[in-house]
């Protein structure tokens, strides 16, 4: 029997392959119209001449003589092949081009490629292909790995009746990364020339607390600077100037639970952090601060050595590319009891996260608040704007008027929240999805330069 089996494994193997190669004859819509207009004219024949009652199936049966020849005359497809790229930022669009040899009576051709959703709505996409070329963009909602698993190809006869189908195995796979636009944007350019950012080494003078050197007083600069005990030996103002700090270390914690998995404007909470984060990760790196990486769910999923240089910046993307969605709510105890053993240095720590009750919210406040102690903490969460926009809208029935009155109870409870994490000494950074990068990198680099951090 083994001996059988043996015999008979690869030519079920070839004949697989080969039914997946055959390019099966379809009917078509034509078809199906032709289809129906036979079927009236049989069932006219029948109450005419009810004799001729045979007349209808031979109809039927040269219907499908003429689908069998069109889709025989629709000519065949030969090789064909997907290019894409190896990797798309999400919320980025991204080029798909197939390729294929196609007879010389198939010069259209339909097709339609099979891929994960997070590539594209519904897993599908299609594309026409003219003398053997077509292509699509797709925009990934996503990140993590995607694959594209197969292509469908279609194609008519000339009289429209018959076409002939095929379908190609492709399982190509490309990776959908964080999206780094605002990294390459003017705006994040402009901060770095501002900040005089240089590649040439030397010191930074600003608000730091390292003593540089004394300067003139002027008018308009802070009186906390002036230094009294020179000014009184010399009968003249002067000022304190301080070296900027520098080799700060700065975490970024990203919650990965079920209220960061939300959309906002097409995208997950979660990726609209992460592309923050990365924007601000690099001014600090540009700075000559320490950047890592920390994310957590249930548990902890995700905590990078600290990058201390632009060259590592590649590393922190990498990383934050693994950070997964978690349809749990996060356990903020454990995860920032973990991350504050890890730091032996103050540091400082920006928390991307939201909330949806008052539970979750407390659990989190009372977390941040032991972190508070001994390190700066900076607080990022996306304003909730389907919740202002439905407190806003003028009701016109009473489903309108609870609806309003809830989403404003529930904004009155995010405004609580954010009024606790000030008390406790937390910087709270809440703005729109599109401005939350700036805003981070702008809080940032006011707390950099006050000497909050060291």
């Amino acid at each position: 029997m083994k001996r059988i089996l043996a015999f008979l494994a690869p030519l079920w193997a070839r004949l697989r392959h080969r039914l997946a190669l055959a390019q099966w004859p379809v009917p078509t819509g034509r078809t199906v119209l032709a289809l129906l207009v036979l079927a009236g004219l049989g069932l006219g024949v029948a109450v005419v001449a009810p004799g001729a009652w045979l007349a209808a199936p031979l109809l039927g049966v040269g219907l499908l003589a003429l689908v069998l020849v069109d889709a025989r005359l629709a000519g065949g497809v030969g090789t064909m092949r997907l290019l894409a790229p190896a990797e798309i930022e999400v919320g980025a669009k991204g080029r798909l081009t197939l390729h294929a040899k196609l007879g010389r009576r198939a010069t259209r051709v339909e097709a339609v490629l099979g891929l994960d959703a997070r590539l594209a709505p519904g897993g599908v996409v299609g594309m026409t292909l003219t003398d053997g070329e077509g292509g699509v963009d797709i925009t990934p909602t996503r990140r993590g790995p995607g694959v594209i698993d197969d292509v469908w190809l279609r194609w008519q006869g000339p009289l429209g009746l018959g076409a002939r189908q095929v379908r190609r195995v492709v399982d190509q796979s490309l990776r959908v990364t964080p999206n780094l636009a605002l990294v390459r944007s003017g705006a994040v350019q402009a901060y770095l020339r501002d900040a005089d950012y240089g590649q040439t080494a030397r010191r930074v003078r600003g608000d730091g607390t390292m003593f540089e050197a004394l300067s003139d007083y002027h008018p308009g600069m802070d009186r906390r600077r002036i230094d009294w005990k020179a000014s009184a030996r010399h009968a003249h103002l002067y000022a304190k100037d301080y070296e900027a700090e520098r080799n700060n270390r700065i975490v970024f914690a990203f919650d990965c639970g079920q209220a960061m998995c939300e959309p906002v404007a097409g995208q997950p909470r979660l990726d609209r952090a992460i592309s923050a984060g990365l924007a601000a990760g690099w001014v600090a790196l540009k700075g000559g601060d320490l950047v890592s990486i920390f994310g957590f769910a249930s548990r902890v999923l995700l905590s990078t050595p600290f990058a201390t240089d632009a060259s590592g910046f590649g590393r922190l993307q990498s990383a934050a590319a693994l950070l997964d969605y978690e349809a749990r709510e996060p356990n903020f105890t454990l995860a920032l009891a973990t991350l504050s053993q890890q730091l032996q240095r103050r540091s400082l720590i920006v928390v991307f996260s939201d909330f949806t009750d008052p539970t979750s919210a407390e659990m989190m406040v009372d977390s941040i608040g032991r972190l508070v102690k001994r390190h700066r903490v900076l607080f990022v969460t996306m304003e909730d704007e389907e919740l202002e926009t439905m407190a806003r809208a003028a009701p016109d029935t009473m489903q309108d008027v609870a609806v309003a009155v809830g989403a404003g109870q529930l904004l009155r409870q995010r405004a609580l929240v954010t009024g606790r994490l000030r008390q406790l000494g937390v910087d709270v950074v809440e703005a729109r999805h599109d401005r939350l990068g700036l805003a981070l990198i702008d809080t940032y680099l006011t707390i950099r330069q006050g000497g909050g951090i060291g």
